[in-house]
């Protein structure tokens, strides 16, 4: 199976309105409830895509009992989340139908204490036993050291299993430190770590920094990727208009399913861009639309990036 760590679960809380205008009401003409935080959103597009996954982090409180009880339909994946005592966080999205552009308020998420953290620890070592690969998603909840990640990394290197770290900021800086297999960052989360704007010179100051590879999110232009076997480019065939919530861990999905089916890098890229855009164009936020995804993947190839 394949692991996801979600530290910071959410309950995610969709609205859509005719038209998003400040300093007004709108009147709400619908709402979409979903179990969210970045690895549970990577858990349901790797059960969707027919893969065994055990999903764990924290869930508290009225709201984390409505995720586990929304997390319980979601195909192929395990609930393996670890009770907290505070309340699990809820994200805010409003989508303007007018424009399809959406505006998101996302909640810090409850207080862990260090029991809980010691909790967590422990049963994520039982977790590892099991599994064939590991993504460590998303912010850390207030309480969480913010070296958290880079223990995480270590203790799956340490069981032999590949390891993928998507999360920013300081955590994503003491996390690369770890080693870990795969990093995916967006642009602006590898200019923070890096300090160069430039994607291709920031990935691979990301890797010297302890990254063994790096594929970051270039928004509309698709995904680069600095691995150890080379530099590659991939994008969709033509732009999707749609909402973009989710098609990041969706990407992080793609990648996760292609390593442990022993695809090589372009296609892992081709997989990961391809869920990335089909997630984009799909009705619901957070959702991929298997008929885009089949209809793009072939069209979709991964260019080689000379070295500089």
């Amino acid at each position: 199976m394949i692991l996801t760590v979600t530290l910071n679960t959410a309950l995610d809380v969709t609205h859509r309105v005719p038209r998003m205008l400040p300093h007004t009401s709108h009147r709400v003409t619908g709402v979409t409830e979903r179990a969210g935080g970045k690895g549970l959103n990577v858990a349901r597009v790797l059960g969707a895509l027919g893969e065994e996954v055990t999903a764990t982090g924290f869930a508290g409180g009225p709201t984390g009992q409505t995720v586990r009880e929304l997390l319980a339909g979601a195909p192929g994946v395990t609930d393996a989340l670890v009770p907290c005592a505070g309340t699990t966080r809820r994200t805010l999205a409003v989508v303007d139908e007018s424009t399809g552009d959406t505006t998101q308020f996302n909640e810090p998420g409850p207080l862990i204490s260090a029991a809980e953290w010691a909790a967590f620890l422990e049963r994520y070592a039982e977790l590892l036993t099991g599994a064939r690969a590991v993504a460590l998603c998303g912010s850390l909840p207030p309480g969480v050291p913010v070296g958290a990640y880079a223990a995480l990394v270590r203790a799956a290197r340490a069981a032999g299993l590949p390891v993928l770290l998507d999360t920013s900021g300081e955590a994503l800086r003491r996390g690369v430190a770890a080693r870990p297999d795969i990093i995916k960052p967006n642009a602006a989360e590898l200019a923070e770590l890096t300090g160069a704007r430039d994607p291709f010179p920031a990935t691979r100051d990301a890797r010297r920094r302890g990254a063994q590879a790096v594929v970051t999110s270039l928004g509309p232009a698709g995904l680069l990727a600095a691995t150890p076997d080379g530099t590659w480019e991939a994008a969709p065939p033509r732009p999707l208009r749609g909402n973009p919530t989710g098609a990041g861990d969706s990407a992080v999905a793609g990648l996760l399913s292609a390593l442990t089916r022993g695809l090589d890098w372009p296609e892992r890229l081709v997989r990961a861009v391809a869920l990335s855009a089909a997630t984009v164009h799909a009705p619901t936020a957070g959702d991929f639309d298997p008929r885009t995804y089949e209809e793009i993947a072939p069209q979709i190839r991964a260019v080689p990036v000379p070295a500089p």
